[in-house]
């Protein structure tokens, strides 16, 4: 990560006897993904400029194990999870955030019985407490009137109702939030959870992910927000088919802010 990003290892942290106020969980996509390490990158120019004490694990991060669950392999899930819960225990992390919902759900409502105990949130949760907590100003700037419609991830929404957050994010940028006419509580996939992401799809006649997208464009936006690295990868690829890429951008709620903020 260059454009001088601080981002500190927790091992590096320990080795100088502090502890961050949160332990930035960044997740499989979010580091290895090309498009999800923008939001990464957007995420911490955000931390960075609040002036958050917070810290990666690096190399000692692993996959959370949610696509093993999803998939039906749970002995491979529970070993991914136990090494990352026992490295975490050992660094006495209280508090974790995380820009991808599946590492979110997984950690929050999966961990805890195998022994990882942790406060969990979502990294639009977070930078509403900042928010709230005067930490963070959000300027509309550049999005002000914009026509932005929210995609609410499963596993962020149905699973665990955060709903409010990410949109009164967008609400500050004074943006026009507009909403499909499947959202919340009935919202619709994006076509990638339950280990989906990583095979073709059964036969049909439409993918999901080309569904999602035309329930988006219903509402004629000039952005498509998301919360969630796979629900932006299909939602690209959804506006690709549409042939909309020109008119239409997906972005991920930190990139707005962080854009908006010109950080």
């Amino acid at each position: 990560m260059s454009e001088n990003l601080v981002v500190p290892t927790m091992a590096e942290m320990m080795a100088r006897g502090e502890q961050p106020e949160v332990l930035f969980w960044v997740g499989c996509s979010g580091s290895f993904d090309d498009r999800a390490k923008k939001i990464t990158k957007a995420f911490v120019k955000i931390l960075n400029k609040c002036k958050v004490s917070f810290a990666v694990l690096g190399t000692e991060e692993s996959c959370t194990g949610d696509p093993a669950k999803r998939a039906g392999n749970e002995f491979l899930f529970q070993m991914q999870a136990m090494m990352n819960i026992e490295v975490m225990n050992a660094y006495e992390v209280k508090k974790i955030v995380t820009a991808c919902p599946h590492c979110f759900n997984t950690i929050k409502n999966e961990y805890p019985e195998l022994g990882g105990k942790y406060e969990v949130v979502h990294h639009t949760q977070f930078l509403k407490s900042l928010l709230d907590d005067g930490r963070l100003t959000i300027e509309g700037g550049q999005y002000k009137g914009k026509r932005i419609t929210f995609h609410d991830p499963c596993y962020l929404g149905r699973a665990n109702q955060v709903y409010e957050a990410p949109r009164e994010l967008i609400e500050k940028l004074d943006a026009a939030l507009v909403e499909m006419k499947r959202s919340k509580a009935n919202g619709l996939c994006c076509g990638a959870g339950g280990a989906q992401m990583f095979k073709e799809p059964e036969k049909g006649n439409k993918d999901v992910n080309v569904e999602r997208t035309e329930d988006a464009l219903e509402t004629q936006p000039e952005i498509i927000a998301a919360g969630c690295p796979f629900c932006n990868t299909m939602l690209t690829d959804g506006v690709k088919f549409k042939e909309r890429e020109q008119d239409v951008k997906v972005m991920d709620i930190a990139e707005l802010i962080a854009s908006a903020e010109d950080l």
